[in-house]
This record gives C-alpha cells, sequence and structure tokens, in this order.
C-alpha cells in the first residue's frame, strides 16, 4: 500500500460503513446524488454530447455503501455501460452489492482496494470517461496524491465528479472536532467515544458554534456511522473556493464547473446570496471575474458545507450557450415551461426580484422582452434554432422579427439565472431526449 494509506480510516469503515443505509430501501426508493444525474454530467462535462452509449465506462472511486454507484447504474441500466465501484472497506462493498442485487443490476463491478492504488490497477481497470470521487480526498494525508491517482485512469476527454468539504459552512463542526479530541483524550475504544460526543452534544450551549449551525449538518443524527464521520474522524480536512482554484486549476490546469444549488444552500455568485434587499453594488459584482464571485459569495452565504463540482480538462467541455443546435429543457422539478414562463412574464419585461424558494437566495433577474416567451416554448425537445423559428412565426410586431444574435442576447440573463439554479440545462439536438426529473 502507499505510504499515506491510513490505517485507522479504513478500520473506521469497516467497523462503521458509510454512508449508513439500510439495503432493503431500495425496494421502496432510488437514492440520488447529486452529481451523478446524467443530464447534468452530460450538460458539464460533455458539451450536451455523450450519449452514454459505446462502451461509456464510469469509476465510483471510495464508492463506499454505493449511493452514487447505485444511482449510475440504475440510470445506466439499459445501456452498454460499465461501472466500476472500488472501495477499501469491504464491509461497505458488501452493502453496496447487496443493494445492486436487490435491484438486479449487472452492470457494476467490485474492486476493494484504494484509490492510492489506481495507477497500479490501470491495466486491469483501464480508463474511465467518468470518475465520481465524492467525500474520499478530503479523508487523504495527502490529497493531492489521490487527485493524481483518479486523474491517470482518466481519459483524455474525460470528467470527474468531486466533492470535497468546504470551510467556511464547517467552522462549527471543527470546532466540535478539536472539543471532542480534548474530551475523549487517548480513549481509542470507537463506541466509548461516539457515546462521549452524544452526551457533549444533548449539552451545547446556544452559543456554540456548532449548535448555532447544526441545521447544516444531519450526519450526526444519521446513527454511529455518521457521527463518527462528522464529529471523530481521524482524518479530515476542508477547502475554500479560492484554494480549489489554486489547486485544481492552477496547478493540475484543470477546468472547474462548479454546480450551484443544492440541499439548502446558497450558489456560487454573490448576487444571488444576498437578502431581499440587493444592494446597489450588486450589478458590479457580477462583472467580476468568475473565481472572485464565487470566492465572495462562499463568503457571504457562510452555509456552503461541501464543494460539488466537475472537472475536465477543458473549459469547452461545458454545453455552450448560444448555439441554435442545442436544446434547452427544464430540470428538477417542479419548475415547468408553464411556470417558468408564468413567473417571468409577470414583470412585462421589467427587472423582477426571483426568489428561489428552494435555497433561499433573491436575485434581481432582467427578463428581457422576450424571456417569458421563449420559456414558454421550451419543451425538452426543440432546440433554440426551433424554438426562434416559432417565436417568429407569431410574431405580430410592426418591426422585423428579431434575428438569432438578438433572442440570444435577451434570453441570456434569464438562461443563466435558472441554469445556475440547475433548473435549465443543454443537450446537444443530437442526443435523445434526456429524462425529465
Amino acid at each position: 500500500m502507499p505510504d499515506n494509506y491510513l490505517p485507522e480510516v479504513r478500520n473506521q469503515y469497516e467497523a462503521l460503513p458509510y454512508p449508513p443505509c439500510d439495503p432493503q430501501d431500495e425496494h421502496r426508493r432510488l437514492a440520488l446524488t447529486w452529481l451523478e444525474d446524467l443530464p447534468m454530467i452530460n450538460h458539464y462535462c460533455f458539451a450536451g454530447k455523450q450519449s452514454f452509449q459505446k462502451g461509456f465506462r464510469a469509476l465510483v472511486a471510495g464508492g463506499g455503501t454505493g449511493d452514487a454507484t447505485i444511482f449510475l447504474a440504475e440510470q445506466l441500466r439499459h445501456t452498454d455501460a460499465q461501472i466500476v465501484h472500488l472501495d477499501m472497506s469491504e464491509a461497505s462493498i458488501a452493502l453496496a452489492k447487496e443493494r445492486a442485487q436487490i435491484r438486479k443490476l449487472t452492470n457494476i463491478t467490485w474492486v476493494h482496494d484504494s484509490l492510492l492504488n489506481l495507477p497500479a490497477l490501470a491495466a486491469q481497470l483501464g480508463q474511465f470517461d467518468y470518475i465520481n470521487c465524492s467525500g474520499v480526498l478530503h479523508h487523504l494525508a495527502d490529497p493531492d496524491l489521490g487527485l493524481k491517482a483518479l486523474l491517470s485512469v482518466l481519459k483524455e476527454g474525460g470528467a470527474i465528479g468531486l466533492m470535497v468539504y468546504a470551510t467556511t459552512g464547517r467552522i462549527g463542526v471543527y470546532q466540535m472536532q478539536a472539543l471532542m479530541r480534548l474530551v475523549n483524550g487517548d480513549e481509542t475504544d470507537a463506541q466509548r467515544k461516539i457515546a462521549n460526543t452524544r452526551d457533549i452534544l444533548a449539552s451545547l450551549p446556544p452559543g456554540n458554534w456548532f449548535k448555532r449551525s447544526e441545521e447544516l449538518h444531519h450526519d450526526h443524527k444519521a446513527g454511529d456511522a455518521g457521527l463518527y464521520d462528522l464529529l471523530l474522524h481521524s482524518q479530515d480536512r476542508s477547502y475554500s473556493v479560492g484554494e480549489l482554484f489554486d489547486w485544481l486549476g492552477d496547478v493540475h490546469g484543470l477546468h472547474l464547473a462548479f454546480t450551484d444549488v443544492q440541499r439548502g444552500r446558497a450558489p456560487y455568485l454573490p448576487h444571488m446570496v444576498l437578502g431581499s434587499k440587493p444592494p446597489a453594488m450588486a450589478a458590479a459584482l457580477r462583472k467580476l471575474p468568475v473565481r472572485q464571485q464565487y470566492e465572495m459569495a462562499e463568503l457571504m452565504g457562510g452555509n456552503i458545507i461541501t464543494h460539488s463540482l466537475y472537472l475536465t480538462r477543458n473549459a469547452a467541455c461545458t454545453a455552450p450557450y448560444g448555439d441554435t443546435d442545442y436544446v434547452p429543457f427544464y430540470y428538477h422539478e417542479p419548475l415547468t415551461a408553464e411556470l417558468a414562463a408564468q413567473v417571468f412574464g409577470n414583470s412585462r419585461g421589467q427587472p423582477f426580484m426571483l426568489r428561489h424558494q428552494h435555497s433561499g437566495v433573491s436575485i434581481t433577474v432582467n427578463p428581457g422582452k422576450y424571456g417569458a416567451k421563449i420559456l414558454a416554448l421550451i419543451d425538452g425537445r426543440r432546440s433554440f434554432g426551433e424554438i426562434f423559428d416559432l417565436f417568429r412565426a407569431a410574431w405580430q410586431g410592426k418591426a422585423a422579427a428579431p434575428d438569432n444574435a438578438t433572442l440570444f442576447a435577451d434570453f441570456a440573463e434569464s438562461y443563466e439565472t435558472l441554469n445556475a439554479l440547475e433548473r435549465l440545462l443543454l443537450r446537444h439536438m443530437s442526443v435523445e431526449v434526456a429524462a425529465a426529473k
């Protein structure tokens, strides 16, 4: 094993498989993971042109009890795609296998090993189009070594879906971890450490930082495995947005595509984490470099506890806005063409305040002259070219109907807003219709 292979971490996940799960739940529901929605992977990683056919290969590195693996395998059930589930915990793999068996999934290969060994396993496992590595690198003594291992088996045009801890939203967690190291001292028995932690949690005063931010965290309420992973982990670090740009972008030359809204958290844009009365300088903030906007948003929102992002070797891997051959489609319920057109049309073309209930953010949006009508024509099958042709066919103005460039410019802010909220994505017209979700 490599030098920074962590026996204590492996032992933790053998004793307390993570994430905690009951395989029998597969009879009732499919657990969804944010990064593994195929339409999102297609939009952010493959310029909207990925069919997930022709031998598509995915690796779930540090797959644990199988959430990402099962979700990917279920979506890819009727394709020739293959998924490799790799984890260093036999106990976690056993639970993941049971879940797959219940669902009768046959497109998964199981590998019991550390992701740090991927370079040595490359001849056996081959290269991958997509790699999920969620909640793993921040538990390595040398996360960069882990990233290099992932890159060693990533195809040239491939992508990584990455989740790592975020510093700002986890301040209370790290204070609790420090507290429990003092409380537990030399204690080595996991169950005693868990009991001590529950005792302390029940006694926290209102001013405690973890107590004040407890609504951001849920693992400690999900059984012993979740509590241990959150508050008693032996190897745990976090990153700010700036540190991720430095590490992943500047050092490794990767393109970072953050996915912006999930689990009630604000997006990585400062004009979208403001209160109900955005300041006059909001427009100026939108003109700053993206990295600077993201760094400010993380500090302004204060509630981002994990960073979820896609890594590619080329910025052009994100589906481009402004191409008539791309199909816009609504994603993540309950947004529909009727609802979007109504919300954006009520302002009669004037800037209005959009309040996003899921994340709690408010944003001033300029819908343009034609935004509401374009939104009403989006059905997930028509390309922008077809939508614009329909728009012009119904044109009743005295002047000539606007051309494609004018319509793209007018609709740009509406698209950017809904895309930042992961409610409007793109796929190329050559790819089959994305499943509604």
